[in-house]
């Protein structure tokens, strides 16, 4: 059954989640391109496959309904509407030149809505391309990508993210996502499931990633702002989400610029209504600011906002929640234990409903100090799936969830 869309909380009942398998992009990796394209290592890929799977049949062992993007995408592109769009921003890379985007339009408008699926997702290499000779196919090597590759369509979680009844697609940073965004937009404005849907922000606006938003609880949103998130992002997001009445408060939470703490989920991510497994190294130093709302006007863009002086986070986080105190879970048991399954994504669970959540098997001490909190652990592996630096979470975008209870 399809399940009513939303999410107003990190923890409700999970219903519905928008996964991506990994397929043939994840081919397209070389020691050559693997930094450009964000991987830390090349990952085998039958193997990161058969983890995905694993992972996906977990969702679904609890009642979960899994929705892959690249089927979603396909039944998308079966509107003349649809594949023209994707058609034209795909091409749209000035890299490219007249003589071969051309070509490639006239090439993809004759293709399947799985071919094109396959052009969108895996790219297009020069080799591979049998016409449009000129300037550009000539001067670029036999291997460069006329079409990138999208490894990290892997991390659903980026592009969008759901608040309340609302999707946000999100505007990813690196120039090697920035076309994942595109295509989450373009389904969830074409495919007949999302009609009419509503939307905020969007890939054109400036930097928000969805592995920074965190919907703490309902009407209270954390937003990391660090290597992938700007000031100016969390800005025109809370503008958005306070003229919709989507939340009363965003916490605005400074990170480190660097590649272990690129978002707030790296850091943090919630396992019940009360309770959060956070990187101990940072927990005494993470801040946040407390972002509401000063005046209510009709344009999003006159509304006045008032931005409190810094606090702890945990102090700010349980103020907002309306809660006594966010109690933390530490990863791991010791400096470099907790430093090491931090970078293993120790922190970066999945909630499958309150005191339930689905976390990477190998980071064992955190696992076990989620345990002792009373949370149940579903674990699955993660050695070739985590080479993009990104567990269970990075993984998932929450389609449905069950509301908390009021109270």
């Amino acid at each position: 059954m399809a399940f009513p869309h939303g999410a107003d909380s990190e923890v409700g009942t999970l219903q519905s989640v928008m996964l991506h398998r990994p397929g043939n992009e994840l081919k397209r990796l070389t020691p050559r391109n693997n930094d450009r394209l964000l991987f830390d290592g090349i990952p085998w890929v039958s193997r990161a496959q058969e983890e995905h799977d694993d992972f996906a049949e977990a969702l679904r062992g609890r009642g979960v309904e899994v929705l892959y993007l690249t089927d979603l995408l396909t039944e998308t592109l079966a509107s003349e509407a649809a594949r023209n769009h994707a058609i034209t921003t795909t091409l749209s890379g000035l890299h490219l030149g007249d003589t071969m985007r051309g070509y490639l339009a006239r090439v993809m408008r004759d293709l399947s809505p799985e071919e094109l699926t396959g052009y969108l997702t895996a790219g297009v290499r020069n080799d591979e391309v049998r016409g449009g000779f000129g300037i550009v196919t000539s001067l670029l090597a036999s291997d460069d990508f006329l079409i990138d590759p999208l490894p990290n369509l892997l991390f659903t979680r980026d592009s969008s993210v759901w608040v309340r009844d609302r999707v946000a697609v999100t505007s990813l940073a690196m120039p090697a996502r920035s076309r994942e965004t595109q295509l989450t937009e373009l389904i969830y404005t074409e495919h007949p499931r999302f009609q009419g849907t509503r939307k905020i922000h969007g890939w054109h606006h400036e930097h928000v990633e969805g592995g920074d938003v965190l919907l703490l609880a309902p009407g209270v949103i954390a937003v990391g702002v660090g290597e992938r998130t700007t000031p100016a992002g969390v800005e025109r997001f809370a503008r958005q989400v306070f003229h919709a009445d989507l939340a009363h408060t965003v916490l605005a939470v400074p990170i480190a610029q660097e590649r272990a703490t690129m978002h707030l989920d790296t850091v943090c991510t919630m396992v019940d209504v009360d309770k959060i497994v956070m990187y101990p190294n940072v927990a005494d130093s993470l801040r946040a600011y407390a972002v509401t709302l000063a005046d209510r006007a009709e344009d999003d863009r006159d509304l006045e906002l008032d931005v409190a002086d810094a606090e702890p986070f945990l102090v700010a986080a349980a103020k907002a929640m309306e809660i006594d105190t966010l109690h933390q879970i530490d990863t791991g048991l010791d400096p470099v234990t907790a430093e090491r399954e931090q970078w293993d994504d120790g922190n970066n669970t999945l909630a499958l409903a309150p005191r339930v959540a689905v976390a990477y098997e190998r980071n064992d001490e955190t696992n076990a100090r989620l345990e002792e909190a009373g949370i149940e652990v579903v674990r699955i592996a993660g050695s070739e799936l985590g080479s993009g630096r990104g567990g269970p979470r990075c993984m998932s975008c929450p389609i449905s969830r069950e509301p908390l209870p009021v109270g």
